[in-house]
This record gives structure tokens, C-alpha cells and sequence, in this order.
């Protein structure tokens, strides 16, 4: 089968590799249909490491997928072939202390088909536990059915900080993450929306997905535009979805006291100088997220009602063979690029 193959920074090639082995008892495979791109697979490119892990070359990335399922083990009674599915692509174990509390992204024993410990899904075929494949509706097209992985995300970081009707939200980074953070919190009640990035057209669709106040940080502070917004309050919330230095700094000298701060977004490096003494200053609590925990089935309903406005978030389409165009598109912010998504 073809796959995308990083096989070095800012170098994908389309090649060939082994078909995925048929389904066991309790597997589906899966025609991969549609992949989106993430900000974890743009580090991998751009950097060569994520998180504080090297990449491995050559290896397959890619863990925002649609598809259908065209195989299935014994026992899998709830899917068939013909199925159109989105990818959960954390597979737990579902036995150690985590799994067994329902904090499935902590397990122990976690396979991420992400690119290290297994190839990721920007490739035609793959066979995996059914329970990781999620039916989408039949109307919902593949395209779309990418953003159901990062709203999922989304969905974790407000399970693990309550946003109350009213509350303040602001939102660090305009990427897909932070958009997708200003729709969530439009959606659950948020009275004022606050949005920060330096790319003037993502900004712009901030605005139209909820934000009240924009904020480009090539011009203006972070912080001070949130403290002027909230009458020198602050935020209750701030959901940082870039993961840098001047985003996770300003949200903690721009939380309310006794507010709430989400790091979301990965940071290239391990961030220095952080100014734990503003946080210390205001007993901010400070979350730090880790993918999604089963949320996959909220994120189809909400996409699936229109209140999450997912296909706006897909701005662009990529055929498999020109994947290199879609990193680099991403890489660059060319064309008013908010979610690229690579079409199988």
C-alpha cells in the first residue's frame, strides 16, 4: 500500500509499505479515507522531535483519520464492512489502574499510531482494535470527520476544568486547536471570548467562530488586552493552544484569581522562565492536557447538529501524492490555511 513517509525535516515522500495484517479476533482494518494534519505531525516536520521525543526516520504520521471499514475479526459484531468510521488513535489497554478508573489516555501500556511506537494513519490501510474505530454518520464526509480527533481534545480540556456560564475564556494560538477552543466555549456559555495569535486571518475566523476581542501579538500584549477586556480582572479561563513561552507567560500574568490555565498546545522546547510567581500570586490552577479520553462520540454529535461549525475549520484538500504541499502549506500559513486535510 502507499503511505506519507517523514524521511526527514521538511522532507515527506509518498512510498510504498506492507499491507497491515488481516483482522483478529476483536480487529477491523480500515481504508483510510481522509487524514487531518496536526500541530504534533507540523513539529515532527519542521523540528524533527515532539514533546521531547526524536522522530524515527523514515516513519508515517498522521492521527486525525476517516475511513471506512473494509475487514473484520472475530467477535466484532457492532461494525461491517461498508462502515465509514473516524479513528480514535490512542489504543489502551484497558487493564492497568488508569484504564480501569476511566483515564484511558493515561495507560499505562498506551500504542499511539502517531509515527514512534506505531505508523500513523496517513497511510491506506490499517488494522487496529474495532473499539477504535467509531461510526460517523453516513452524510458526514471524510474531510470533515478529521476535526471529530481535535475536538475531542477539546472536549478533555473543558472535562477537566468546568467553564460556567458567563466566565471570561481566553484562547492563546488561533490555529485549528485554538479555533476549535473558541467554538467549544461559545457553545458552553462563555460570556466574553478573547483571542490571541499574530496571523491576521486567523484572527479574523476567530472572530467569526465566537471571539468578542481579537488580539494580534505582533502589535499589542497579550496580557494587557486581556486585563483591559475584563476590566483589570482577568480571565477565568485561558486555554493556551501554542505552547510557547509568550503565550503561557501572558496567561498567567492575564488569569483571574483562583482562574483557570490549560496548556494545550506542545511546546517546542521545554519552557524556561516561566513566571510560577504570578501564578502563585493569583492561586491559578494549572492543567496540563493530554489528548482526548473517549469524547470521540460528543464530538460527532456536535458536529453532526452544526454546532460546531467543523467544516469551516477545513480549508484546504490535499491528494495523497501532493501530502509534501500540504506540510508545507501548513509550515508556511500559506492561503489562509486553518486545518489541511490529506484526501486517500
Amino acid at each position: 500500500m502507499q503511505s506519507v513517509q517523514l524521511v526527514a525535516r521538511e522532507r515527506v515522500e509518498l512510498r510504498p509499505m506492507p499491507d497491515p495484517p488481516d483482522p483478529r479476533p476483536g480487529e477491523v482494518t480500515v481504508r483510510v479515507r481522509a487524514v487531518g494534519l496536526c500541530g504534533s505531525d507540523m513539529h515532527y516536520y519542521l523540528e524533527g522531535a515532539c514533546a521531547g521525543f526524536p522522530a524515527m526516520y523514515p516513519c508515517v504520521l498522521g492521527h486525525e483519520p476517516a475511513g471506512e471499514v473494509v475487514a473484520i475479526g472475530a467477535g466484532v459484531e457492532h461494525l461491517a464492512p461498508g462502515v465509514r468510521v473516524a479513528v480514535e488513535p490512542a489504543i489502551s489497554c484497558g487493564r492497568c489502574e488508569f484504564c480501569q478508573a476511566g483515564r484511558h489516555n493515561l495507560c499505562e501500556n498506551m500504542l499511539f499510531m502517531g509515527g514512534l511506537q506505531v505508523p500513523g494513519l496517513l497511510r491506506e490501510y490499517a488494522t487496529m482494535p474495532a473499539g477504535n474505530a467509531v461510526p460517523i454518520p453516513a452524510d458526514m464526509s471524510y474531510a470533515v470527520a478529521t476535526v471529530i480527533e481535535p475536538l475531542s481534545v477539546i472536549l478533555h480540556a473543558l472535562d477537566l476544568t468546568r467553564l460556567e456560564p458567563g466566565e471570561t475564556v481566553a484562547v492563546m494560538g488561533a490555529g485549528p486547536i485554538g479555533l476549535l477552543c473558541v467554538s467549544v466555549a461559545r457553545l458552553a456559555g462563555a460570556g466574553h471570548i478573547i483571542a490571541a495569535d499574530r496571523i491576521p486571518y486567523r484572527l479574523a475566523l476567530a472572530r467569526e467562530l465566537g471571539a468578542g476581542t481579537v488580539v494580534d501579538i505582533r502589535s499589542e500584549s497579550a496580557a494587557q488586552a486581556i486585563l483591559d477586556s475584563t476590566g483589570g480582572r482577568g480571565a477565568h479561563l485561558i486555554l493556551d493552544a501554542a505552547g510557547k513561552p509568550d503565550s503561557l507567560n501572558p496567561a498567567l500574568r492575564a488569569v483571574r484569581p483562583g482562574g483557570r490555565i490549560v496548556l494545550i498546545g506542545i511546546p517546542s522546547d521545554s519552557i524556561t522562565g516561566v513566571d510560577l510567581h504570578a501564578a502563585m500570586h493569583r492561586e491559578a490552577t494549572l492543567h496540563a492536557l493530554k489528548r482526548s479520553n473517549r469524547n470521540d462520540h460528543a464530538a460527532i454529535e456536535l458536529i453532526e447538529s452544526g454546532k460546531i461549525p467543523a467544516a469551516k475549520l477545513v480549508t484546504h484538500l490535499f491528494a495523497l501524492d501532493h501530502a509534501d504541499r500540504a506540510f508545507q502549506t501548513v509550515a508556511e500559513y500559506a492561503g489562509g490555511v486553518a486545518k489541511a486535510v490529506v484526501e486517500l
